[in-house]
């Protein structure tokens, strides 16, 4: 391999690069949206739900119920029904998500000892935020009942339990690292997917075949210059994360540009071949998203558990290399993860990205041929 001519790819390829406004767009902008969009849209967060009270009780063991609802995070109070058909109207509007009614004998019940009921209606349409909702209620409405009922026993267990790693359970902490995981992979294989299918399409192929530029070392050439601009995506994604999404990187920042770089390299090489396969960019973009983006975003951990999927599925999930970008991201942003503790999926890894070059590479010098 002689690196004069590697080099000369590359620096071609780049000049290639600069002089196209949709590629530059695609490489620097693409990625700063998406980490905008995602981070701000997807949060499993659930806060101020629009909450509508019908109190018949009127009393203050009632109001302070109600308060206790009001002063937490988790609940914002829109109305006060005057009746049932109230409730039905917001619930069906959607102007609230929670209904809380409260009984007539609800304080008696309470000063006496007894067991007092109140009727929660939680809009179901969204299943996930129905759940959390119905345990932030459950839990409220016990501590009220521990405040101000003086017949309660010591409870027998005494739970004191910690959160390791994200103790105040923000779902942006976990989303974020994930979601670069995600954009890096769409970036990846879209970029390296078009520069072999533009050579045909420009008609500059031809020309590259005459010279004595040898298969793997125009794929390494173009490699180059997609992964620099992929390490500066990276960097700028990871700056994005602490600095705005404030998002703690407990671990090392070196561990995490390797873990990067393994991740592109494979990425970029996976384009290479569908470049390789296709001489047309639309079918490269195309298939370069439905092997990157879908796979990264449903398979790979970062939205859905994958002990909670199917078992053809989890076994599909072991040849998405996002799933082990994913694990490396989380554990060293949260956990401050070492490279002992990441050998499995740093090999997974680097196998993946040696394989698919070599791949790349077979595919290509069948076309040079």
């Amino acid at each position: 391999m002689r690196l004069m001519r590697v080099n000369a790819i590359a620096k071609k390829e780049g000049i290639q690069i600069i002089r196209d406004p949709y590629s530059l767009a695609m490489a620097f902008l693409m990625p700063v949206m998406l980490l905008f969009i995602f981070g701000y849209a997807i949060t499993l967060d659930v806060d101020n739900l629009p909450t509508v009270v019908y109190d018949r009780d009127k009393s203050s063991t009632s109001r302070g119920l109600v308060a206790q609802f009001r002063e937490s995070r988790y609940f914002t109070v829109v109305a006060y029904a005057e009746d049932h058909a109230d409730i039905d109207r917001y619930i069906d509007r959607g102007r609230a998500k929670v209904a809380v009614s409260i009984p007539e004998d609800f304080s008696k019940n309470m000063a006496t000892g007894r067991e007092a009921t109140i009727q929660v209606a939680v809009d179901g349409s969204d299943s996930n935020t129905a759940t959390i909702a119905l345990g932030y209620i459950a839990a409220i409405s016990d501590l009220y009942s521990q405040r101000i009922s003086k017949a309660l026993a010591a409870p027998a267990i005494d739970p004191r339990v910690r959160v390791w790693y994200n103790p105040e359970l923000r779902s942006r902490n976990f989303i974020v690292p994930g979601l670069i995981a995600v954009v890096m992979a769409i970036i990846a294989a879209l970029l390296s997917s078009l520069t072999i299918s533009r050579e045909w399409e420009r008609g500059t192929m031809e020309q590259l075949i005459s010279t004595p530029v040898k298969p793997h070392e125009m794929i390494i050439g173009k490699l180059s210059a997609y992964f620099v601009i992929g390490f500066v995506d990276v960097l700028v994604a990871a700056l994005i994360g602490i600095h705005l999404f404030d998002v703690p990187l407990k671990g090392s920042p070196l561990l995490l540009m390797m873990c990067s770089s393994l991740f592109l390299f494979g990425g970029l090489s996976l384009g290479i071949f569908i470049s390789a396969a296709a001489r047309s960019q639309l079918l490269a973009s195309q298939v370069s998203l439905i092997t990157s983006y879908l796979p990264a975003l449903l398979l790979s951990g970062f939205m859905f558990s994958i002990s909670n999927m199917p078992a053809p599925l989890q076994l599909i999930s072991h040849i998405v290399p996002a799933r082990y970008f994913v694990a490396m991201l989380k554990s060293v942003y949260l956990k401050g993860g070492t490279l002992k503790l990441l050998i499995f999926e740093t090999a997974a890894l680097a196998v993946f990205g040696i394989l698919t070059f070599m791949i790349a590479n077979k595919k290509f010098r069948k076309r040079i041929d």
